[in-house]
């Protein structure tokens, strides 16, 4: 073969990719510009496409100029399934014996049911009317778009004061672009100022130094965190005085399980009294951040985003994906990309750490209800405060740790270590009241007590006098008469976003799914 053909084939074979590769990075471009034309509308003169207004709670608005990313976050619908932990887990109703969570929990479901089902769970109740139900305002807070919406409006002590119901007509839309996203420009934000407020006071980050990497996490912890309802007394326009529970993370101390737990005790915090127990309890939320904070990715910066909303490319556009859910699904995009292992390998292998971790969260739900219900006999035989003060801190201790080991859901995953260390104390903590119990209980001719059957739900819901039926026929009524209405005002005030209903479905632990 002639030098110059060899020089012409080997010429070929080097421009032809570089050709196809400038097409790619053109056709790149073109689309970006594309779909970012929408933020940048008002720079543009003549540019028919309007911006995105202020605190504009519709996804959808959003996503017509946002099309990938919009579709992408539709796809967390397919996360339909209703799987009731308390029928997993019975021991769970024991352990929240007087709360809401005693009456339905559910596993989380993707981000487009987050409203359906804070309307649907029992814990939210049935009311009748803005000023009836169990739950504060508050509980809307992680769940809509609309929530700065409405704090913009009226005031954030007015938001977060008064009945959960209060706000059903304002509250239309799940999680979406505007809880993290800046209208104008696209740049992450943060939208609820809590979490600043929160980050100031632990102090390792302060919120005005937070870079793009720290915002990727950053506005999924906006949520998935920590936090009570602090009462907060503020004078509204009239003059009349009132109180708000208004959403604070107690990171004063740090973001370690202990240090929260000081934090609650130095004020004498409870979120209820156990029914049975009558220990002042505390309840972790979803301590995401925290727990990822102390784990080997947060440790690394590694962002919330670079696991649950991997880049992925469609032709010549890459963009992050916002079928935000299990890293484990799309391991190609997530995990893969630092760990040099087979897909099969590294499912088995986090598989084998979860059952560690299952095993010791049984042992510790099995501990607690047991010291929740032999205490609550010490109390019926007559037990002194003075003979139960420590029993009920033991108790109080041992769950609130077992609870921010657990609550997050994905902790073993984030942070492996901790969550074990953290559920052991919680066991030998619990062990530790078991055992001053049983002192208490032969001091009352009660040393042989065993705690009666909680094996299933329904059994465990009789133990603590839980009116279940009650409870549900109250919900239907709520959901057959008041939610219609949120609707009919949802549509009339312009909130109301067809597209985030589409495909729903009726479905909870409590009644047959069924089409809406």
């Amino acid at each position: 073969m002639k030098k110059t053909t060899i020089v012409t084939i080997g010429s070929v074979l080097v421009i032809v990719p570089l050709f196809l590769l400038a097409i790619s990075i053109n056709g790149n471009k073109a689309e970006q510009k594309t779909i970012t034309a929408a933020a940048h509308a008002a720079q543009t003169k003549g540019d028919i496409v309007p911006q995105i207004k202020k605190f504009e709670s519709r996804s959808s608005e959003w996503g017509k100029y946002y099309q990938r990313q919009y579709d992408s976050y539709r796809q967390t619908r397919k996360s339909d399934k209703i799987t009731d932990m308390l029928i997993d887990y019975p021991a769970l109703v024991v352990m929240w014996a007087g709360y809401g969570f005693a009456k339905d929990y559910n596993a989380p479901r993707g981000h487009y049911y987050i409203v359906e089902d804070n309307i649907n769970t029992l814990r939210t109740g049935g009311p009748v009317d803005a000023a009836t139900g169990p739950m504060p305002t508050a509980c809307w807070t992680c769940k809509s778009p609309d929530v700065p919406r409405l704090i913009d409006k009226i005031g954030e002590l007015d938001y977060f004061t008064g009945k959960w119901a209060r706000h059903g007509s304002e509250i239309a839309n799940p999680v979406g672009c505007a809880d993290c996203h800046d209208n104008e420009t696209m740049r992450l934000t943060i939208t609820r100022d809590f979490l600043k407020r929160g980050l100031d006071a632990e102090g390792s980050l302060k919120a005005k130094d937070a870079t793009h990497q720290d915002l990727r996490s950053l506005v999924c912890a906006q949520c998935h965190s920590e936090y009570y309802f602090k009462k907060t007394k503020w004078t509204d326009k009239n003059g009349k005085e009132q109180t708000a529970g208004v959403v604070t993370f107690p990171w004063d101390n740090g973001f370690s399980a202990e240090a929260m737990e000081k934090y609650y005790d130095d004020r004498s915090f409870k979120d209820w009294t156990h029914k049975v127990s009558k220990t002042p309890m505390l309840k972790a939320q979803h301590p995401g951040y925290e727990m990822y904070k102390t784990g080997v990715h947060g440790l690394n910066n590694v962002a919330c985003a670079d696991c649950h909303m991997p880049y992925v490319r469609e032709g010549g556009v890459k963009y992050s994906s916002h079928n935000v859910g299990s890293p484990l699904d799309h391991m190609a995009n997530t995990c893969l990309n630092c760990h040099s292992e087979e897909e099969k390998a590294f499912k088995d292998r986090v598989a084998r750490k979860l059952e560690r971790k299952t095993e010791l969260n049984k042992t510790a739900m099995d501990v607690i209800a047991k010291a929740h219900l032999e205490a609550g006999k010490a109390w019926e035989l007559g037990a002194t405060e003075a003979e139960m003060k420590d029993i009920l801190q033991d108790i109080r201790h041992a769950q609130w740790r077992w609870d921010y080991s657990i609550a997050s859901h994905g902790s073993f995953f984030h942070a492996p270590e901790e969550t074990l260390r953290i559920l052991g104390s919680s066991i030998n903590i619990g062990q530790e009241a078991r055992v001053k119990l049983r002192a208490v209980l032969a001091k009352y001719n009660a040393g042989d007590f065993a705690a009666p059957d909680f094996s299933t739900k329904e059994k465990a819901q009789a133990v603590v006098g839980l009116p279940y039926q009650k409870l549900v026929d109250e919900k239907m009524a709520f959901l057959n008469g008041l939610r219609k209405e949120w609707i009919e005002q949802q549509k009339a005030k312009g909130l109301y976003d067809p597209k985030a209903w589409e495909d729903m479905k009726f479905n909870t632990s409590y009644a047959p799914a069924e089409t809406k």
